[in-house]
Order: structure tokens, then sequence, then C-alpha cells
């Protein structure tokens, strides 16, 4: 993700390929980009999260898989990439026979599910989002999707208030 501030103001008066552009950084669903950029303009912060929040209720499987194709494994974050690191910063320091559970864990879901487990990790440690990991693991397609929905959701209001923050 970038680390220049975008104004609402800003985001209005981008070209619509920028547009584009800046919000695939946020979520790299092309559904939920174009969705949230239909909304536009947005009116304040809140109407933009709203935007997101509306966007992605109404991804296909397809646009979730999409939207998950942007993130790292957990417990294993994209070297270099600012936003993943920063997003999975509580795995620094794990013990590594949780990082290998973690690991382990992971393969299983994936192999369940056919995706890696999304999961908000700001604010988590390793042995959390091993926990949870494991809750959701027992879960059916349909269920697990609902939870995936409301994470990329969560993780995607943390994204857009960073890209209206950061300095």
């Amino acid at each position: 993700m970038t680390n220049h501030p975008h104004t609402l103001d800003a985001l209005a008066a981008a070209d619509a390929a920028e547009l584009t552009e800046i919000l695939l950084e946020v979520c790299s669903s092309p559904r939920w980009a174009a969705a949230v950029a239909e909304a536009e303009p947005w009116s304040s912060r809140e109407a933009l999260l709203a935007a997101n929040a509306a966007a992605t209720a109404e991804l296909t499987a397809a646009d979730l898989h999409d939207a998950m194709t942007g993130h790292a494994r957990i417990g294993r974050p994209t070297a270099g990439d600012a936003t993943s690191e920063r997003e999975q910063v509580g795995i620094q320091g794990a013990d590594q026979a949780v990082l290998d559970e973690l690991h382990e864990a992971n393969s299983a879901y994936e192999a369940k599910f056919g995706h890696v487990f999304l999961i908000c990790a700001t604010g988590r440690t390793a042995v959390t989002m091993l926990a949870a990991l494991r809750e959701r693991h027992p879960n059916d397609p349909a269920t697990e999707a609902e939870i995936v929905r409301g994470e990329l959701r969560k993780i995607n209001d943390i994204r857009i208030n960073r890209l209206l923050d950061v300095p």
C-alpha cells in the first residue's frame, strides 16, 4: 500500500484508473474496487467505510477468492510488503513451535477450503490466530465464507482508515 495520505477530496479528484489502483491496494477484488468507486462521492470517512461494507456484502465466492489473493498466509507475511508485515506484526517473536503449528493448521485449512485463512490479524498474536484457525476449521464452506466476508470488511476498514491517515 502506498505511504502517502489521501483525503476524500484527493480520492474524488483521482481519475478512474488511479482511483481503481488505489482501491485495489486496499482490496484486490476488482468487483469490490468497482463497487466502492461507484459509491463516490463519499461525503465523509464514514460514507467510504459504508461503501466498503456494502461492497463487501455483495461479493460472490469468486470475488472473495480475488480478495484473498491479496493477502499473505497467516504466519508468513510477504517479505518487503509493509502492509503484510504491519498487519501480521503479532507473529514477531512467536515461538517456533507455534509458528510450525500455524503452518500445519494453515495447510489443513487451505486443503479444506481452497484458499488462505483470512483473519483480521491486526492486534492478534500468533497464538490467538492459531486458536481462531483451529476454531474455524470445522466450519462448513458457507459458514466460513460469511466469516471471511466479515474479516475482509474489518481488514478493508483498517486499510481505508490508514489510507486516509498516513502522514
